[in-house]
């Protein structure tokens, strides 16, 4: 265990992509309703907070550079010294035709390299997502494949440097670590590569106390990780990636509940993982100390 000295850096993934409970009395949709939410999680603990955006209309996610924008834009407005992590992982989405999986149907969303990168270059982020990952996944009924080929994530990769945008490297299962290290040899990454361990999605790495000192005993020297579980497994997981030496994600991307049966705000997981992490003895990092952390420019 590491020293209860050190500074955890907490992560708010305010809103997601994925279709979500509409019974939720405040999920963030619109633009202002997102900003909200990350200005909500920062005053109370979050130095980051991770941004998708959603059709103000249907609620539905989407990757309109425009609302990304908007939402980036009303919260530097309010909080510049929050960091501020973008998904970078739209427009991968592969739904089959059931009845003849050489065809797509027309609800699919595979996306050119430039088109995934166009939101970044607008809003200029401190960190995007980079899934380092190709994976079964589902919605509902609906499944899908989450396309990253080896050749797209190499060109999103270069992307970033160019955009000076540090990737955070999402992986979901052993094989993603390893291509992430292949991406650092081949000078596709700068500086200390970030991994952020995504446990509990269906058809991946399950979010347990033995994936997460597997998938850490992966990662290179020096390596900068954190963990997140799945609904259920939100809080649990904050804990255990606190006292193996990670970083948390919290937020209503990834659990809707505050306990069972008891919807979230943002503002209370963060609180939640912030007790969590001050009871074992940590702090929590101040954006300041995020960025040094991360090896963020200031």
């Amino acid at each position: 265990m590491k020293s209860p000295s050190r500074k955890v850096v907490l992560t708010c993934a305010v809103t997601g992509n994925a279709p979500f409970n509409r019974s939720h009395p405040a999920f963030p949709v619109t633009p202002e309703q997102i900003a909200n939410a990350c200005l909500e999680a920062a005053r109370v603990g979050a130095a980051v907070v991770h941004i998708h955006v959603r059709d103000p209309a249907t609620g539905e996610g989407c990757r309109d550079p425009r609302l990304f924008k908007e939402t980036v834009d009303r919260v530097r407005a309010e909080d510049p010294k929050v960091i501020i992590n973008i998904t970078g992982g739209l427009g991968a989405f592969l739904l089959p035709d059931p009845q003849d999986e050489s065809r797509a149907l027309p609800a699919s969303d595979v996306a050119s390299v430039e088109a995934r990168l166009e939101h970044l270059r607008l809003c200029k982020p401190d960190i995007a997502s980079l899934d380092v990952t190709t994976g079964n996944q589902s919605e509902g009924d609906k499944e899908f494949v989450y396309l990253n080929t080896t050749r797209t994530l190499r060109e999103l990769a270069k992307g970033y440097i160019e955009l000076n945008i540090k990737p955070e490297l999402e992986v979901f299962s052993a094989g993603d670590i390893l291509f992430a290290i292949q991406l650092a040899r081949e000078g596709l990454i700068s500086g200390v590569p970030l991994y952020q361990f995504v446990l509990g999605v269906k058809w991946a790495a399950p979010a347990d106390t033995n994936t997460v000192i597997y998938m850490k005993g992966l990662l290179p020297e020096p390596s900068i990780w954190g963990a997140l579980g799945i609904g259920r497994t939100q809080m649990p997981m904050v804990a255990q990636s606190v006292l193996l030496g990670g970083n948390v994600r919290v937020g209503l991307e990834d659990n809707l509940y505050l306990r069972k049966g008891v919807f979230a705000t943002n503002g209370q997981l963060v609180e939640q993982a912030r007790t969590i992490i001050e009871a074992l003895g940590y702090e929590v990092a101040s954006p300041k100390d995020a960025r040094e952390i991360f090896g963020l420019n200031s």
